[in-house]
């Protein structure tokens, strides 16, 4: 098992390398002088070239490409994720500050879809042809189908405009009012959940169907054993493997995928942040943000990977 966590973590660290570099080559050969566009405000009259010559060589873009790079990679080693070209702040504060939120967001949208969908996918496949199986099925097709900002103006509209349980977006520190944040997360993270619980629930539901077809549970009914007890102790531990996979895989899209639900809600997360940067043509704020972003996505699969291999052997020895 060691050896195995060893060999996936330098597999990770290459990975992660390898997104470095190519997001550092991208943002280069994307169109558009940052220094043009910081110096026009954002597309206005265009500045004077020998003032956007000075401003570029105090930005450092007149030097080589191979000098940046280098520079860049020994910021790295020591976590300095550089400084904005458009305000001068420190990159990592900003993005430090603003990935707790994020984060938070997705992991409560991740325990909902999961309370949701693989109790509902266990009974779906249990229960397979029933009625249960039947609705449950249509209403995960439907809700996967939905656009994400379509089930976000619904929630708003149900919740905050018809119910007025909480207000339609916006954030408040769980410090300083501890129920008004929860109230607020609430309905960002129901919006993320609807899609994921529905995913969730088809890996669990075929999961759960292909286990209970297994030698082994017939010889587990045939000891006479009772049912819920092989339902939980021989299928679902043997189907959680795929559905943990498919689970940690949503997760670390919505890192960065959350865009349209922040935006809708007005919740200063990461995602925000990644879109104001990218128009700016703010390198390091870019560099940083999918940094952090693809770290944590690689750091997922590598603890999926990890308790992948512990629930099954066979996928260490092969």
């Amino acid at each position: 098992m060691l050896a195995y966590a060893l060999r996936r973590s330098l597999i990770a660290l290459g990975l992660i390398w390898v997104v470095v570099t190519l997001v550092f080559l991208a943002l280069h050969m994307v169109p558009g002088d940052p220094a043009e566009l910081l110096l026009s405000g954002g597309g206005g009259v265009a500045p004077d070239p020998a003032t956007i010559a000075e401003y570029r060589e105090r930005l450092g873009l007149e030097r080589p490409l191979l000098d940046q790079y280098i520079d860049y990679l020994r910021q790295l080693a020591v976590l300095d994720l550089g400084t904005s070209f458009q305000d001068d702040h420190s990159v990592a504060e900003e993005v430090f500050r603003r990935l707790p939120r994020t984060l938070e967001l997705i992991f409560a949208a991740g325990v909902l879809s999961l309370v949701v969908g693989v109790p509902a996918g266990t009974l779906a496949a249990v229960r397979a042809g029933g009625v249960f199986d039947r609705v449950a099925s249509a209403t995960a097709a439907f809700f996967l189908s939905v656009p994400v900002f379509v089930v976000g103006t619904v929630v708003i509209l149900v919740f905050a405009q018809t119910l007025r349980w909480t207000s339609a977006g916006g954030y408040v520190p769980f410090a300083q009012d501890p129920w008004r944040h929860i109230g607020l997360l609430m309905m960002p993270a129901s919006t993320i959940a609807v899609g994921l619980a529905a995913t969730v629930f088809r890996v669990a539901r075929t999961a759960v169907a292909e286990t209970l077809a297994r030698d082994w549970v017939r010889t587990a009914r045939a000891k006479g054993l009772k049912e819920s007890r092989v339902i939980r102790r021989h299928v679902v531990r043997n189907a959680t493997s795929p559905v943990l996979t498919v689970f940690a895989l949503h997760l670390g899209a919505l890192l960065g995928g959350t865009v349209l639900v922040e935006y809708v809600y007005n919740w200063p997360g990461l995602s925000s942040y990644l879109v104001r940067a990218v128009e700016a043509r703010d390198y390091p704020e870019v560099r940083g943000i999918v940094l952090v972003i693809s770290t944590l996505f690689v750091f997922l699969n590598l603890v999926v990977d990890l308790l992948y291999a512990a629930l099954d052997p066979r996928v260490r020895h092969g």
